[in-house]
């Protein structure tokens, strides 16, 4: 079975290629927690609106050393720009949001539920079929994040967080709902994520400006990690993505983000940010065997 836009249709070493780049931004943003952890008390806002701009800048740069005129690349429909724009930084505003509004670990677990969605979601794009292993691959993802995010505990749900639970739950759908409605924008380049990252670099910063206090980091590993951020998890992850969501297989590429959480939550431990637990472990073995049997299809061809 073939993945394809809705302007051309790749064939299967195309979409094999796709999804692989796809993968790229998957690991990019595993460094997301740690990358952030070492910023230190950077205010949210103030870490995404710098982050973003040094991307958008980032991929201007790139634009231009391979020849292209990212003007152009830029002059795409207004509906493109709202979707776009509205799925980076409405998936921000509302994922921090929930942050503040509930506990982080139940915040975090309803917003990882944008991995399952795009997999389900995406029997409803032209051309895609919903296979049983899609299915039990994205609940296994979910499963082991759940044991992930708790670390074996249970959920508590009151209801003095239920905004905070909304927020986190509009930003899985807004996630989804970006990835999946990229692909009928197949005629838009990669090249013009970059003027996506710096419109929503400007929004974050007015949002940051209006209740925030400015904080810079106060040593090289905290510049470092700002800086990481902008080229990496907030910068090219998004040209990756963009380019693995409209010409790669989506389903697999939604079931492998779960591996997102554990390889983040490995490199936490790692470098000594966080703890480790069995239930990292037992995490593993279902998100990593819930997205091979939800990508069985990409590993054949």
């Amino acid at each position: 079975m073939s993945t394809s836009s809705p302007v051309t249709a790749p064939g299967r070493s195309a979409a094999g290629r796709a999804t692989l780049i796809g993968i790229s931004a998957i690991l990019m943003w595993a460094l997301l927690a740690p990358l952030t952890a070492l910023t230190g008390a950077l205010p949210p806002f103030q870490t995404v609106a710098v982050a973003f701009a040094i991307g958008g800048l980032t991929g201007i740069c790139g634009t231009l050393a391979g020849g292209r005129s990212p003007v152009r690349a830029m002059r795409q429909p207004a509906a493109a720009w709202a979707l776009s724009v509205g799925g980076l930084f409405g998936f921000h505003f509302l994922y921090f949001l929930s942050l503040k509004s509930a506990p982080p670990v139940e915040a975090n677990l309803i917003n990882y539920l944008w991995p399952l969605f795009i997999v389900l979601f995406s029997a409803l794009l032209p051309g895609e079929r919903l296979r049983w292993w899609h299915i039990a691959g994205a609940f296994a993802g979910l499963a082991g994040t759940a044991l992930l995010v708790t670390r074996g505990g249970g959920l508590s749900v009151r209801t003095e967080y239920l905004p905070g639970y909304v927020a986190a739950l509009g930003s899985a759908l807004i996630w989804t709902t970006y990835s999946l409605l990229n692909r009928r924008f197949g005629q838009v380049p990669t090249d013009a994520v970059a003027g996506f990252c710096l419109a929503t670099a400007v929004l974050a910063l007015a949002c940051h400006l209006a209740w925030e206090a400015t904080v810079w980091p106060d040593d090289a590993v905290g510049w470092a990690a700002l800086i990481g951020l902008g080229i990496g998890p907030v910068g090219a992850a998004f040209f990756a993505w963009d380019h693995g969501v409209k010409r790669g297989d989506i389903r697999a590429l939604g079931a492998l983000s779960y591996g997102a959480p554990l390889i983040s939550t490995l490199l936490m431990i790692t470098f000594g940010l966080a703890e480790g637990h069995w239930t990292v472990w037992a995490a593993c073995a279902l998100i990593v065997g819930g997205a091979l049997l939800a990508s069985r299809e990409m590993l054949r061809r």
